[in-house]
């Protein structure tokens, strides 16, 4: 196993995510406890000590399952990682009965690794919103030594991290972003990494291979890696590009099973990242894989639109939820839109389309992507 340096601490290169634990009859609250506990053993077996969990995985069950198969070794042998869900805004004001709550379901008495949990436009003008007292009780844990390291994790833009970093980064000591080939431009993960180098932060990455999507690519492409790398799997270069970015700490998996665990161990067992001309390979995979508008947001259809749509905005989540097949993404990034701005607004009058150079047929996309979202 790779291990990374965190502050004088080695962690797994590999952390086992507690989103995807293996469940009976494809519902999420079942979680097979029996399968969850031999893969927490394999994991520490081989190598793994940062596990991962939150307060709505898994319909609040992946903490307990988490925390009771991690009881059976010393609590100084693995990290522990935790999050406040602030993806629900009804649980702004609860700060402390969650985290004690979660202290309790996990079976421990602090965390290794705390996080705000998903920081995005939805929900930061409340987590800025110093009335809530998160911030200041989650600093307070730390420095009573039930937190030992406070970071958080972002599935907003740039300018929603900054406006986080701004406010909280001095007292940030890592951040946690969806990282992997396809995102790398399609949601600008290239752009996410440079803003946490400028602010001195180590990344966490979730998401590396999409959910699955990245681990099964069309016959087409991946005969085209298998010619660069004949013996390496297609998840594994996932992983590779990550262990060419050496500003991660941490990449996180959401194994389902004991099969993919493996194979993602022994791709751990060596770091061997991507050369230029196999990183070109990907980003050229990527772009026949994403497809979508070729929207480039030049504005023109703005002051055009008689509703006063962000048209480029809606765009970029249509093709997001599109290529994603649905989604949380784009109906959480819509949740702080007002109403009348969302795409169901369009009128159909076409007179954005009229000036648009990409000559996109923008009244078909706002309909489909409507439709979508009611789907």
């Amino acid at each position: 196993m790779i291990y990374k340096d965190f502050q004088g601490e080695k962690v797994s290169a590999l952390g086992m995510g507690g989103m995807r634990l293996p469940v009976f009859d494809g519902i999420e609250e079942k979680i097979d406890e029996a399968a969850a506990q031999k893969m927490v053993d394999l994991a520490i077996e081989k190598g793994i000590n940062y596990f991962d969990t939150a307060w709505g995985y898994h319909g609040g069950n992946s903490e307990l399952v988490i925390g009771k198969a991690l009881s059976r070794y010393p609590r100084e042998s693995y990290y522990l990682a935790d999050k406040f869900p602030g993806y629900d805004l009804a649980n702004m004001d609860k700060v402390e009965g969650i985290f004690e709550k979660q202290l309790e379901k996990c079976g421990v008495s602090y965390f290794d690794f705390y996080l705000f949990h998903n920081v995005c436009e939805m929900n930061i003008d409340e987590y800025l919103n110093e009335e809530h007292g998160i911030f200041e009780y989650l600093v307070k844990q730390k420095e009573n030594g039930r937190i030992r390291h406070l970071g958080f994790s972002a599935h907003g833009d740039c300018g929603v991290m900054e406006r986080f970093l701004k406010a909280y980064g001095s007292r940030m000591e890592f951040c946690q972003i969806q990282l992997n080939w396809v995102d790398w431009t399609f949601q600008k993960a290239k752009d996410k990494v440079e803003l946490l180098r400028k602010y001195n932060l180590p990344i966490w990455v979730m998401e590396p291979v999409r959910g699955g999507k990245l681990a099964n690519l069309s016959e087409e492409a991946a005969g085209r890696l298998k010619k660069l790398r004949p013996d390496e799997g297609i998840p594994a270069w996932s992983f590779r590009f990550i262990q060419s970015l050496p500003d991660v700490v941490v990449t996180l998996s959401g194994m389902s099973d004991e099969e993919q665990l493996r194979d993602n161990i022994a791709t751990f067992e060596t770091e061997k990242p991507l050369s230029e001309t196999e990183r070109a390979e990907l980003f050229d995979i990527a772009g026949g894989m994403i497809g979508g508008v070729p929207c480039t947001a030049c504005h023109y259809c703005v002051s055009h639109c008689p509703q006063g749509l962000d048209i480029p905005m809606l765009l970029n989540l249509y093709n997001e939820h599109s290529f994603t097949g649905g989604g949380f993404i784009a109906p959480m990034a819509l949740m702080a839109v007002p109403g009348e701005k969302h795409p169901d607004a369009c009128v159909g009058c076409r007179s954005c389309e009229a000036v648009c150079p990409q000559q996109i047929k923008v009244s078909e996309a706002m309909a489909d992507f409507a439709a979508k979202l009611r789907a």
